[in-house]
């Protein structure tokens, strides 16, 4: 039986590998000497219930479907909640773990963590990945019993959480100020992508669809993503420009996918915009570099200005020039690398987009920004240490410490 501490990862939102954040952690941990297990859906082509990938554990849970409105949510947290918790137990007792480290959304996880931690000893960290007081309002455009709910269940879950891991310099300050968690306590690990992995492959010129140029898009498709905003961007460029030089690639799926098809067959588009379903490593990698130009239409908002992006680093790292509205958070990361559409405004994102598309050095120069930038502040060595330490921390025994130490022998 080996004495390396164990780790379980629970992540709800997405299966690994699939999802880069969790299975850079989780690899990360494992090369640094933890037994690593994760806990996580089914999803693409990884259906299997259990197996061992890259030597961490993976256990994954079905999901009856993705939810859409607050009873479908109601059924889909509850139903994962008790899948997570079930795997957890079966992780315990065939691998083991010291940690349980939760990742929302949602603010539901804490249940778990804490009923390891304050029967069992385990300790609990928070890898904070979403703000879902601020996407609640950004979605329905109010607050209410239901938003207080969120904030509640959120202060829980830092409560519980003996670290907290932030993705910005923002969720740390909620983490501190809304969640009461002391600041040597929360440790800022970054979406970076691993270079090793990460990098340009021959493109898909296919996507192109015999056009000149290239606009791309990657990410959810939820109702705050703001994908209709590039839809309608689209059909500026091409219905009112009358542009014939212009396709657009969007990669990924979500609950407003059949609603942007229908938007796009409506507007006369389907020539003109592809939606290529969920893709990941090589295809994935070679729809990036396909796009001549990338798109973040996610539109302005309480919720959208404080989230980091993975889009943003990733068009970076690969020296993909890109359109943005003007978010706090991404005008923070990318600086110069990008132009910014103001009012949430299509016609000006559009009109952004065609600026890119049509000067050569503009193009060049932003590319090269995003490059350098990416080279000069996205390390992901630098989140590796932050990430280690956090563990260091979290795993160090203390008064604080409670519940009472399991007779289970640790990782094996």
């Amino acid at each position: 039986m080996s004495k390396a501490p164990g780790i379980l990862i629970i992540v709800e939102n997405l299966t690994v590998p699939l999802d880069r954040r969790v299975w850079q952690e989780a690899r990360t941990l494992k090369d640094a000497g933890y037994t690593v297990s994760v806990v996580c859906p089914k999803g693409g082509k990884y259906t299997a219930p259990y197996e061992v990938l890259e030597g961490i554990h993976v256990f994954r849970h079905p999901l009856p479907y993705e939810a859409d409105g607050a009873l479908g949510y109601a059924v889909e947290y509850s139903w994962a909640l008790a899948w997570e918790f079930a795997l957890s137990v079966k992780a315990y007792w065939k691998v083991g773990f010291d940690a349980v480290q939760a990742c929302n959304p949602p603010d539901l996880l804490f249940l778990i963590g804490g009923f390891w931690k304050y029967l069992f000893g385990r300790r609990f960290i928070f890898d904070h990945h979403d703000i879902n007081p601020e996407l609640f309002e950004a979605k329905f455009n109010k607050q209410g019993r239901f938003h207080k709910l969120l904030l509640w269940l959120e202060k829980l879950t830092f409560k519980t959480a003996d670290v907290s891991i932030a993705t910005n310099e923002t969720f740390k300050e909620i983490a501190i100020k809304r969640g009461g968690m002391a600041a040597d306590r929360v440790f800022i690990v970054r979406s970076i992508p691993d270079l090793t992995r990460f990098k340009r492959v021959t493109p898909n010129l296919a996507l192109k669809n015999g056009r000149k140029h290239l606009i791309g898009y990657v990410g959810i498709m939820g109702a705050q993503d703001g994908v209709d905003l590039l839809v309608d961007a689209m059909d500026h460029l091409v219905n009112t420009q009358r542009r014939q030089d212009v396709q657009c690639a969007i990669v990924g799926s979500g609950t407003e996918l059949p609603r942007l098809e229908a938007m796009v067959a409506e507007k006369g588009l389907k020539d003109y915009v592809t939606f290529t379903g969920f893709l990941s490593g090589e295809p994935l990698l070679q729809a990036f570099s396909t796009f001549d130009i990338g798109a973040i239409p996610d539109p302005k908002n309480t919720y959208n200005d404080k989230i980091s992006m993975n889009k943003v680093f990733e068009y970076m790292t690969l020296g993909i020039p890109f359109v943005s509205f003007d978010l706090i958070e991404c005008r923070k990361a990318s600086g110069d690398a990008a132009l910014y559409a103001a009012d949430n405004s299509p016609v000006d994102l559009a009109t952004k987009m065609a600026r890119i598309l049509d000067d050569v050095d503009l193009k060049g120069a932003l590319g090269e920004e995003g490059l350098q930038r990416s080279k000069a502040l996205l390390k992901w060595d630098s989140e590796r240490a932050r990430l280690l330490a956090a563990y260091e921390l979290a795993l160090t025994p203390s008064e604080a410490a409670t519940g009472v130490a399991s007779a289970r022998p640790v990782s094996g």
